[in-house]
Parts: C-alpha cells; structure tokens; sequence
C-alpha cells in the first residue's frame, strides 16, 4: 500500500558520489549541536502514528544508543526528515544509529535548506550530498563536505529504501558542527516559502525603503 504520492527515482541520482561512514570513535560532545535543533518544529514524512515524533530519533548524545524509540516507515521503506536548527550551522558530520539488518536503510540523501522538500518532488531535486548506509548497530558518523554545508539554517533527511524489509527503522540521528547565531529574522524564511517571484525582488531590491512597492 502506498500512503504518500511520490516517483520511486531514487535510482536517478546514480550520478552522485556515494560516500561511507567513518568508524565512530569516542566522539566528543563539544561540537554536537542537539541543543541547537528547533525539535518543535520538525517534520517527519511517512511514519508510523506512534513513531512520527522526530524526538524518537532526535536524542541527546547520552541517548544515542537507546533503541527503545525510533521512527519507523509506515506505507513503505521510504522516510522524509525535516530538521530546523535554531541559527546559521557549518555542517561537520550526521550521526546515524538505524534499524538492524534489512530494516537499515539502503542509502540517506542530504539536502540543505531544502525546508519544504516532500515525496512530490524529491526525485528531481538533486541531494547536497548522498551517503550508503551499512548494517550495523553502532552510531556511524557520516563526514560531510563542509563547503556545501557552511551555511545551513535547516537540514532534510531522505531515506529512498531499505535493505530489504518493507520498512525502515532509525533509533538515532545527531549532528556535529559550529553553530551560531541567525543574522536575520527567522520569520522571513517562514514567509519566502509562500512569496512570489515578484515579492523576492520587491524584498530584495528595497534597502529599506519603500519607494519600490506597489499598491
């Protein structure tokens, strides 16, 4: 049964680089930025009803092992994340702790500030960066390329498949990065999701004033 409406293209982003998780070590909690997600205001796309809440995965680091909470696929093995973090980050590493065996998902699809990214259209947008995702049981940290990640306001997860199960399970996801502090009014990015093209130029061409508006 399919409970979201989307394209199955996943395979379409054969073109990008697949990259593999370090081994995670003693990972130090100095540059984890759980406290500086806006876990409010997250979203998570095709859950189960019981596992839809993004503090299911989204846990503080002494937490990071617990696999009494996940999120779980509900309609099939594919899962959309949003997750907003409360200033400008500069993206070192996503940790990750999924579900175990064929439950794992296949692979996990990066996008930056792609705040409204939803199963309509995540198969023709192209992934800030893709990584394979093995079998485990142990938080792997996935080494991002900071250049494309210096400047991120809200990061969305796409897990396409499992590896095998008919769903998918994630028991932890975590951040490691430099965090600070929003140089504009977070309600701006709220509103340009509905503005026109008209209204981005009449916004970005006022300076201030006012002389450029019409009525």
């Amino acid at each position: 049964m399919d409970g979201h409406s989307h394209s199955c293209g996943d395979e379409s982003h054969g073109h990008h680089d697949h990259d593999h998780p370090e081994a995670t070590s003693d990972l130090g909690p100095e540059d984890n930025l759980y406290s500086r997600v806006n876990i409010s205001n997250c979203a998570v796309l095709n859950a189960t009803d019981d596992t839809a809440d993004a503090r299911n995965a989204i846990k503080p680091w002494n937490l990071r092992n617990d696999e009494q909470k996940a999120i779980q696929s509900d309609a099939d093995d594919q899962l959309i994340i949003r997750i907003p973090f409360t200033g400008s980050v500069k993206l070192r590493a996503l940790l990750l702790k999924t579900g175990s065996g064929d439950q794992t998902p296949s692979k996990v699809s990066l996008f930056a500030n792609a705040e409204s990214l939803d199963f309509d259209d995540v198969a023709d947008q192209t992934p800030t960066q893709d990584f394979v995702v093995p079998q485990g049981r142990e938080v792997g940290e996935y080494a991002v390329k900071t250049a494309k990640f210096s400047n991120v306001s809200n990061i969305t997860l796409f897990f396409p498949s499992s590896q095998g199960a008919e769903e998918i399970q994630i028991y932890y996801i975590g951040f490691l990065g430099q965090y600070s502090e929003r140089k504009t009014n977070p309600v701006v990015t709220v509103y340009e999701t509905q503005a026109n093209i008209a209204d981005h130029d009449k916004i970005q061409g006022t300076d201030g004033g006012m002389s450029n508006m019409q009525f």
